[in-house]
């Protein structure tokens, strides 16, 4: 069996003794950006429907949040590890 603490911890949610506090920073950022390319990719309720309301446009973006997450601790695609790398880059340089 499973232990549900262990799946409720991951990088998205904090940081890990395991990964950078860089690391971390990389896929918020990545989530984001996923996050906005889902509202724009329709998955956003329309405003001018029967049913859309200030409370579903606001679920909505928690949903979106949550989605984002979930893509970036799937692997997401990509974004994080070329922002840690630009960000050590710039630390490196500094």
């Amino acid at each position: 069996m499973t232990d549900p603490v262990q799946l409720s911890s991951s990088a998205v949610d904090r940081p890990s003794t395991s990964l950078t506090r860089t690391k971390h920073v990389a896929e918020q950022l990545e989530a984001s950006f996923l996050a906005e390319m889902l509202k724009f990719g329709g998955l956003d309720p329309k405003s001018d429907s029967f049913v859309a309301s200030t409370g579903e446009s606001q679920f909505a973006s928690f949903h979106r949040e949550a989605l984002a997450q979930e893509m970036v601790k799937a692997g997401g695609i990509g974004l994080a590890d070329v922002f840690y790398r630009s960000m050590m880059e710039r630390a490196h340089d500094a």
